[in-house]
């Protein structure tokens, strides 16, 4: 590892030498996130996955820049362009921005107005210009003046010196770095529409005119912008006042009185307008972009994570509709593990006889399966079966969940779903799929590619391998943070526990099948290509229930094992009793079993988990109801108040599904009576939440909610809907908005 590097982490994130460096080794040596952050905080003084996470991107990111710098040095070396001097100022270079402006004026170029200005000679007179000793100019051109080189006229050479002389300026360092600052401080992005694009590009209206400051535009609306342009509906510009710009690089290049100084001004005037500013609008507009993405795969990871941890049923039996009207829904029977019992199709909606024999098979399921709660995805006609179901006499102790079934058509497609059911078709999977998620959500949507969940913002339009880097590690932090039945498991949910992945899951899988359940964590051992290094990583987050050794039970790493058991001998009692009785666990003196290895940090962990050995980390199951006879968006009213959930936090406000099949938007305006900057402070995704109907449009399906205390309180008349928080919009936007509440582009372009 490159000291250089860890010295830059550790000045930039405020942490240890020792800090930064015990996770660099870690990672070199293969360990993963979860591991480090829960089972070496000995090494690392109890840094947490963030951290962790923080130090392992930054590495990556230092480690990219020093590949680049090598680049350079070894272009420049072959092209006999290397000093002293340029080696020193390429390894002082401390970002990308700085080391690209040192390469610029070597680095190969295509064939440019300045490269036909030094065919034809014209370099010296460049040079006597622009050290602006007053030079007079006609004497100056006078001797470059040659027909043969397409030079005939004084201005001619004149023109071509300036060319060389803008491309001097585009190319320095000292300009480029200015240049940069300005763009990133003081641009201003705008967009207009494209020509005769209106009615094509509708959803994109409220950025037909459009300006405001560009280092305070969000990101939800930077990439609104950008997905406009794309789509030939916008034009954008990204530019600072260029009065400014231009004032700053007459400062760096104009410092004489005479001609020749006249001819510098206009040069980098010219190099402003149509090198620099361009070669700047690029960069400020892929840093605003990388910002964007930054902002909406945060936004994207924290919906996964709330919705990857939601409250699990647990191990009940579930009877599982995925609701329809025209082809009927299609109804399953689970046992508490999960495996499909029973299915066939109820049509629940249509003639008397119809719902007289959905009656009949659907209690006669729940008996014969005693099925002990009841699952319905919340699709079509969702509330149409939530209804029925609650009307046809069911045991009151039989709860009927309605379950988020985004994804699970993707599921029931997905080759993990032909290989689980390969006998039955897409309504059948998609329904188990279900009847799974209300059981355990995690379980169940680490099957599915989390950009198919639909709780992100934008994520067709951000970069997709930082997408993919940031969901993964998410998924990786849950699946680990919960544990894993080991002899429960699927194969999908097994790859992202610590140290496996792909191959090893399905070995495991493969000798599950072959040898029965795993009595203990140490047959792991006898997994072909399980070795020493994926045990170490990969066993603690691993449970078996009910085996013989009470600790595979628990989050204590087997490492750990012989720390609980000296503490049982000195207490005179088995493993199991130290489990069960508190009193005994009291008795014990941490700082007696602190060794090299061991600290205090591993052994108050040990004693955590001994006091709930494999403890779920999420919340407990409640059961939650949407109102009564409001069904469809046809049966909403300005002013109710009604029960709902978060479906999708945005930085522009949260969605909320009310249970009238249309989503409900509570700007980032109506999410509070205070201010508030990140939906994500107020909001979580799968939380419930009552809201108040501001304002429902049924031609176009929108429907705008508040949760302002306010709104409650006069709820008996409708509220306007007051202008969003929003910086830097232009008059003539801020009045469109305020005349048009529906009018949200957000809104629009997620699909809602």
């Amino acid at each position: 590892m490159n000291p250089s590097h860890i010295t830059t982490v550790t000045e930039e994130l405020n942490l240890a030498p020792s800090q930064v460096n015990a996770v660099a080794e870690l990672l070199t040596e293969g360990a993963t996130i979860p591991f480090i952050a829960r089972y070496r905080k000995e090494a690392t003084g109890s840094l947490d996955e963030v951290s962790v996470t923080q130090i392992r991107d930054r590495l990556e990111q230092l480690a990219e820049l020093q590949k680049r710098r090598e680049a350079i040095l070894k272009s420049l070396e072959e092209n006999g362009h290397l000093t002293d001097a340029l080696q020193d100022a390429v390894a002082q270079a401390d970002t990308l921005g700085q080391l690209e402006d040192i390469y610029l004026p070597y680095r190969p170029k295509r064939r440019t107005r300045a490269t036909m200005a030094r065919e034809k000679g014209l370099e010296p007179l460049a040079e006597l210009i622009i050290a602006q000793k007053g030079t007079l100019l006609d004497a100056a051109a006078a001797p470059y003046i040659d027909p043969d080189k397409q030079v005939n006229t004084h201005e001619e050479a004149l023109a071509g010196a300036r060319d060389i002389i803008a491309e001097w300026v585009a190319e320095d360092a000292r300009a480029r770095e200015q240049m940069r600052a300005l763009f990133a401080n003081r641009s201003t992005i705008r967009s207009c529409l494209a020509n005769g694009k209106e009615t094509e590009g509708a959803k994109y209206r409220d950025y037909f005119e459009w300006e405001e400051s560009a280092p305070q535009a969000p990101s939800h609306r930077i990439l609104a912008m950008r997905r406009g342009e794309r789509d030939d509906i916008l034009n954008l510009t990204v530019t600072p006042p260029e009065e400014e710009a231009l004032e700053k690089l007459e400062a760096l290049f104009v410092n004489g009185s005479g001609e020749d100084a006249e001819q510098v001004q206009l040069a980098v005037h010219d190099s402003y307008k149509r090198l620099l500013s361009r070669a700047m609008e690029t960069e400020t507009r892929l840093a605003m972009k990388d910002r964007a993405d930054a902002e909406a795969i945060r936004v994207f990871a924290g919906n996964l994570r709330e919705l990857l941890m939601a409250s699990p049923l647990g191990a009940k039996r579930i009877l599982a509709i995925d609701p329809g009207y025209r082809t009927g829904g299609k109804m399953v029977c689970l046992d508490r593990q999960g495996q499909l019992l029973h299915h066939d199709t109820v049509f629940m909606i249509g003639s008397q006889a119809r719902v007289t024999q959905a009656t009949t098979t659907i209690h006669d399921a729940v008996k014969r399966f005693r099925i002990e709660a009841i699952a319905v995805g919340n699709g079509t006609a969702s509330r149409e079966t939530e209804s029925f179901l609650k009307t046809i006499g069911l045991p009151a102790d039989i709860p009927v969940v309605m379950v988020n079934e985004s994804g699970a058509s993707i599921y029931s497609a997905s080759e993990a779903a032909r290989e689980e059911f390969p006998d039955y078709d897409l309504t059948v999977r998609g329904a188990v799929s279900i009847g799974r998620r209300l059981m355990d959500p995690l379980s169940e949507l680490v099957k599915i590619d989390p950009k198919s969940i639909g709780v992100g913002q934008y994520q067709h339009d951000v970069d997709q391998t930082a997408l993919k880097k940031s969901l993964d590690d998410t998924v990786i932090s849950c699946v680990n943070g919960v544990g894993v039945d080991l002899n429960r498991a699927s194969r999908q949910l097994l790859t992202y526990v610590s140290g496996l992945g792909p191959a090893l899951a399905q070995n495991i899988i493969a000798h599950r099948n072959a040898n029965g359940p795993f009595r203990t964590r140490d047959q792991l051992h006898d997994v072909p290509r399980l070795g020493p290094k994926a045990f170490e990583q990969c066993a603690g987050f691993l449970r078996i229930n009910d085996g013989p050794q009470p600790l595979d039970a628990s989050a204590v790493h087997p490492e750990s094992y012989p720390v609980v058991d000296a503490m049982a001998a000195d207490l005179d009692c088995t493993v199991e009793d130290l489990m069960k009785d508190a009193a005994l666990r009291r008795r014990v003196d941490l700082s007696h079993y602190v060794t090299d290895s061991v600290g205090l940090p591993t052994l108050t962990d040990i004693m955590t988990e001994l006091s709930k050995p494999g403890r779920d980390p999420r919340d407990p199951f409640e059961t939650f109801a949407f109102a009564e006879g409001v069904e469809s968006i046809k049966d909403l009213r300005a002013g109710m108040q009604l029960p709902g959930i978060v479906t999708n936090v945005t930085r522009f406000g949260a969605f909320v599904d009310i249970g009238v099949h249309q989503d409900g938007l509570v700007h980032i305006s109506q999410l509070a009576d205070r201010f508030v900057k990140d939906p994500a402070n107020v909001v979580k995704v799968n939380q419930k939440v009552t809201v108040t109907v501001l304002e429902v449009d049924q031609d176009r399906s929108r429907i705008a909610l508040s949760m302002k205390q306010k709104a409650a309180r006069s709820s008996e008349k409708p509220s306007k809907r007051p202008k969003p928080q929003q910086q830097g919009r232009s008059k003539t936007v801020s009045a469109k908005t305020r005349q048009r509440p529906f009018n949200n582009p957000f809104a629009d372009l997620l699909g809602r």
